[in-house]
């Protein structure tokens, strides 16, 4: 696997995941996930594992979409454990990740729901 830019701080791996979705890298966008990361992607399923995730990004990737950076909300950090979040540009619900620290001080993806709607009442 060829070397990527770490995430060195949690907010970083939105800014990676821009930069290598619009390159098509669905391996480097996978290489921002912990080996056994959950992403609750396509709508109503889950994709389990980096492989996985990988596998699926090749997918989405192959219709060349372009992605947009979205400002970041405040992030929250407990320890090795980070809560990020970004509200689309389209004002239409959130997108929510767990990152984790790990051993050399990168951030890794564990939870990524990157797309869910407030509840209808």
């Amino acid at each position: 696997m060829p070397e990527y830019e770490k995430a060195m701080r949690p907010e970083d791996i939105t800014r990676l995941f821009v930069e290598r979705s619009n390159a098509g890298d669905a391996a480097g966008v996978a290489a921002l996930y912990e080996e056994d990361a959950v992403m609750a992607f396509p709508p109503g399923e889950l994709t389990v594992g980096r492989e996985a995730i990988r596998a699926l990004w090749e997918k989405v990737l192959a219709a060349a979409p372009r992605f947009e950076p979205e400002p970041p909300l405040p992030t929250l950090v407990s320890g090795d454990i980070a809560l990020t979040s970004t509200p689309p540009k389209d004002g239409a619900g959130a997108r929510a990740q767990v990152v984790r620290r790990q051993p050399d001080g990168s951030w890794l993806r564990l939870l990524d729901q990157p797309e869910f709607t407030p509840p209808t009442r």
